[in-house]
């Protein structure tokens, strides 16, 4: 029993450094590369007027202070072999086995579930009409949606999903990131986001249910699997496009965090 503690445990914290990749995907769809190739850059003087000097380059780029990078990147690489060797194979297994419709029902129960966190975190941030959503959908979802397994709420009210959590939360009270970490096994995050993650875990219903830890665990790798399968090649297209993934990583995570911070919309 120990053994099969001790893997799920492993299989829960990489899968929890590889999924957290996945704002890579959101933070590139949502970049000015559609600007670059706009017919105001079709000319060299164009281009040479927006970029004549570095100073504006810097002032216009914002990153998150890096002061432990190569410890960091010590963790990144070990995540990275961890990935390789035990996640992408999983991965596939799991996406041979299980339809896409059935992952995708499965990714609404465990976004269901996690509904009171959000509403909790929208509450503290002041944003009641917003928990007044997140409780609504929670509502149709468990009823009308079978558990949660289908997003009624979407897909008949039009209600779109709402996403919050104690790091955004921290930073909507003015905390500010502090320095950025690579935690062995977790992955990128930061000061401030890692006491959100401790914090959003006690606040998820799951744990107090019962007092199984290996069913936690088997809860949060189930969900930490299910969301990469999901999105099975974003964290090789960081890898094959970027000249270097551990700073792509970086940026992605602190662009992500950013705009989750500053949107009213999560």
């Amino acid at each position: 029993m120990k053994l099969v503690v001790c893997i799920l445990c492993i299989l829960c914290c990489v899968i929890g450094s590889a999924t957290s990749v996945v704002a890579f995907d959101t933070v590139t769809s949502q970049s000015h590369l559609s600007d670059l190739l706009d017919d105001d850059y079709d000319s060299e003087d164009d281009f040479g007027d927006d970029f004549d000097s570095e100073d504006d380059f810097d002032d216009d780029f914002t990153t998150i202070s890096d002061p432990l990078e190569p410890l960091n990147r010590v963790f990144f690489e070990f995540n990275d072999v961890i990935y390789e060797w035990v996640l992408s194979p999983v991965t596939d297994g799991y996406i041979w086995a299980i339809p896409r419709e059935l992952r995708e029902s499965i990714g609404h129960f465990f976004f269901n579930l996690a509904s009171p966190v959000r509403f909790l975190n929208f509450v503290l941030q002041g944003e009641f009409k917003q928990s007044g959503v997140v409780l609504g959908r929670f509502l149709i979802n468990s009823t009308l949606g079978v558990y949660g397994l289908v997003d009624t709420a979407y897909l008949e009210f039009d209600i779109e999903p709402r996403r919050a959590d104690f790091g955004q939360t921290l930073g909507r009270w003015g905390v500010g990131n502090g320095i950025y970490i690579c935690w062995p096994m977790v992955g990128p995050s930061s000061i401030r986001d890692t006491v959100g993650l401790v914090v959003d875990a006690y606040t998820h219903p799951i744990p107090y249910f019962h007092d199984n830890v290996a069913l936690d665990i088997s809860y949060y790798t189930s969900h930490k699997l299910n969301v990469l399968s999901l999105n099975p090649t974003v964290y090789d297209d960081l890898k094959r496009f970027a000249l270097d993934p551990y700073v792509a990583s970086r940026q992605a995570y602190y662009d992500y965090r950013k705009a989750v911070v500053e949107s009213r919309s999560q």
